[in-house]
């Protein structure tokens, strides 16, 4: 099992970017498949995840609105489409597959991750 996180790189404040998540060695799907993000300094978040049978989208309340989880079975790759980015969000993205996927307090609860992709820094900036 092998994921493989990118498309990170730098953009202005209020632009978009789109994240890749291209899985190996499993089906999507088998897990569900969380994103993560960790800034300098700052703990590791849950940013959002996608169900592995019916493709249930669940999104942390920092991003909701702004962030899309999306997946292509076929090329086995899970995307997060980021708009109207703001400084805060950024940080190092990380995805990894998750045993559990769903709502909490935070917007998103996504939990048991056993599998990790390499992070993409995304960095937001004028």
């Amino acid at each position: 099992v092998q994921l493989q996180a990118s498309g990170g790189g730098l953009v202005q404040p209020g632009g978009s970017l789109r994240l890749s998540c291209a899985a190996s060695g499993f089906s999507l799907s088998d897990y569900h498949i969380g994103w993560f993000r960790q800034a300098p300094g700052k703990e590791r978040e849950g940013v959002g995840c996608i169900s592995s049978i019916h493709g249930s989208t669940f999104y942390a309340n920092s991003v909701k609105g702004r962030f899309t989880i999306s997946r292509d079975n076929a090329k086995k790759t899970v995307y997060l489409e980021m708009n109207s980015l703001k400084p805060e969000d950024t940080a190092v993205y990380y995805c990894a597959t998750a045993r559990l996927c769903g709502t909490s307090d935070s917007g998103v609860g996504v939990y048991g991750m056993d599998h990790w992709g390499k992070g993409t820094q995304v960095t937001v900036s004028s």
